[in-house]
């Protein structure tokens, strides 16, 4: 090999380092499916006790406890091990983003979200939460159906990475973070990856509750539907692209999310619809339901700019238990017949 050669292939190494910042489950996920090229990847873990067990043991027995993990994966408690890295990729809780990307050493870099959520009190979409703690960042987001344990065990999952750097930032992420059996669509619609992340947590604790409630497949059928032209309704509004929300954030992660227990999300809703209460469904719990962070910020902008999402007002009611699952559900069903079509604003 020539010098030359040894250069180049030293640069493309180096393009290819990343940092996953959050060591929760879908974290560790994306740092294991990184990983399974033999690429280094630098997994922050906000626990100290934590990052010593992957280091020591390779495996996440908090939050990913069945995934053995590649050696390649080196766990840090210190952002500021951080720094150099071209590629950072964002993966702790929304509620929790600004705090831990201001936490961050400064620098122009790629900063990839994957947080799906929106911020309680301010509002705010993650770009914009990011765009203000890290303004010299390059961000994009990435999002669609996911569950973490199947990432990490290597089954087939596809994505969409959205580049607010456009074509020439999507060619700089695409080979950090395709693999074989991960596979990202590029789009320029950020705000669109963010909506469809942030809506469909919430609809699916609504499922949930068609679950925990028995209601039915039928019902859980058109609550998806329903719950989509909410999600359209919103997204429009915000400036997000129809196509962006009927694809693989949007649609696709909504089917996902709100047809299986192992989403956070939609175990909430089954609990709240068997008889629990918010507070009683989420204590204990390792793991955030952003959804449930995300219901009462969502349905004030949905008020403040005259849509109508009426089964995110309904899970705000059972969050805060002003009314039980069966009450909700009969006001659903009693609210006045209108034409499939209306996706109005």
């Amino acid at each position: 090999m020539t010098l030359r050669q040894a250069q180049d292939e030293r640069q493309a190494q180096d393009q290819r380092r990343v940092g996953v910042i959050g060591a929760g489950a879908w974290g560790t996920a994306l740092a294991q499916s990184l990983a399974g090229d033999g690429s280094e990847v630098l997994l922050w873990a906000r626990e100290p006790d934590l990052a010593a067990q992957i280091n020591r043991e390779h495996r996440n027995g908090l939050y990913l406890p069945d995934a053995v993990l590649a050696e390649t994966i080196r766990a840090t408690s210190d952002l500021a091990d951080l720094a150099s890295l071209p590629v950072l990729l964002a993966v702790v809780p929304a509620q929790f983003l600004a705090s831990v990307i201001g936490g961050l050493p400064q620098g122009t870099r790629d900063l990839v979200l994957c947080a799906k959520g929106i911020e309680a009190g301010t509002g705010r979409l993650m770009s914009d939460v990011a765009a203000d703690a890290a303004p010299d960042a390059h961000l994009a987001v990435l999002s669609g159906p996911t569950f973490a344990h199947e990432v990490a065990a290597g089954l087939p999952t596809a994505v969409t990475l959205a580049c607010s750097g456009g074509e020439a930032q999507w060619k700089r992420l695409a080979p950090v973070i395709a693999r074989p059996a991960l596979r990202p669509y590029h789009s320029d619609d950020v705000i669109g990856a963010e909506i469809g992340g942030a809506v469909k947590n919430v609809l699916a604790i609504a499922c949930g509750v068609v679950d925990g409630l028995k209601l039915g497949q039928n019902a859980r059928a058109a609550l998806i539907a329903r719950g989509y032209a909410e999600m359209l309704r919103f997204g429009l509004a915000r400036g997000a692209q129809p196509e962006t929300l009927s694809g693989l954030c949007g649609l696709g992660d909504l089917v996902l999310t709100c047809s299986s227990t192992s989403s956070r999300n939609f175990s909430l809703g089954l609990a709240l619809g068997q008889g629990l209460t918010a507070e009683q469904a989420l204590s204990g719990k390792n793991s955030v339901a952003e959804g449930a962070a995300t219901a009462p910020v969502l349905a004030g902008l949905a008020r403040r700019d005259g849509i109508q999402m009426p089964i995110v007002d309904a899970v705000c009611r059972l969050l805060s238990g002003e009314a039980p699952a069966g009450a909700v559900v009969t006001d659903l069903l009693a609210r006045p017949l209108r034409t499939e079509g209306e996706f109005a604003l």
